[in-house]
Order: C-alpha cells, then sequence, then structure tokens
C-alpha cells in the first residue's frame, strides 16, 4: 500500500484526533469508514502482521459487540479475525496503514512513526 489510510470512525475522539493530526502534518490519508465498509479477513490479518499483534490485541474487548458476540480474550485468532471482519464495531481504532506498516492512533501520536 503506498497511500496512507485511515480506518476512522467519525464518533470517536481518538479517531478524530489522529486524522485531525495527519491532516496537520500534511499527510491527506484515504479515509475508510470501516464501520460501513468492513475490512476484509486478508485486509485484517495484513494490518495484524504489519502491527506485529494478535488478533485479540486489535478488539475493542470492553465493547458490547465483543461480549454480545459471545467472544472471549483466548478464543481463536481465526475466529477472532472472522469475528472483526463481520463486525467491524469490534475492531480497535483508529488504524493507520502506509507504505506496507501501519500504526494504531492511542495514542495518536503513536502513527507519526509511520513517516520517519
Amino acid at each position: 500500500m503506498s497511500k496512507t489510510q485511515i480506518w476512522h470512525n467519525p464518533r470517536c475522539s481518538k479517531s478524530r484526533q489522529t486524522l485531525e493530526l495527519l491532516r496537520a502534518n500534511n499527510i491527506d490519508p484515504e479515509i475508510v469508514l470501516y464501520k460501513d465498509t468492513a475490512p476484509s479477513e486478508a485486509d485484517i490479518r495484513a494490518v495484524l502482521k504489519a502491527l506485529g499483534k494478535a488478533p485479540i490485541e486489535l478488539i475493542r474487548r470492553n465493547d458490547a459487540g465483543f461480549k454480545a458476540l459471545g467472544l472471549a480474550s483466548d478464543a481463536d485468532d481465526e475466529i477472532l479475525i472472522k469475528a472483526m471482519s463481520a463486525h467491524p464495531g469490534i475492531i480497535e481504532r483508529p488504524v493507520v496503514r502506509h507504505m506496507g506498516k501501519a500504526a494504531l492512533g492511542r495514542p495518536p501520536e503513536d502513527v507519526l512513526e509511520l513517516f520517519k
């Protein structure tokens, strides 16, 4: 991926802050409203690899959706990946992708490491 992309939720303050920070640094990302256009399982796997994280680390475990799905922190990775693709609201946000790398905007400043 050569273009910068943000998996964005405009209702999330960290997501808004991350987008604002990118723009303040003259970075105009492609905005993916991931809750409206769910990432594929392949996209999720690519992000996890770029982040160097396990699937459970990309999930909002305190989210009501996570609990409603009956998921557990020790669930099989494939089950978690399928759940994130089918129910993108449980994905931790925001995720920024750039040049094959990825960062989670928690805190927002962490995403700037992608551009060094």
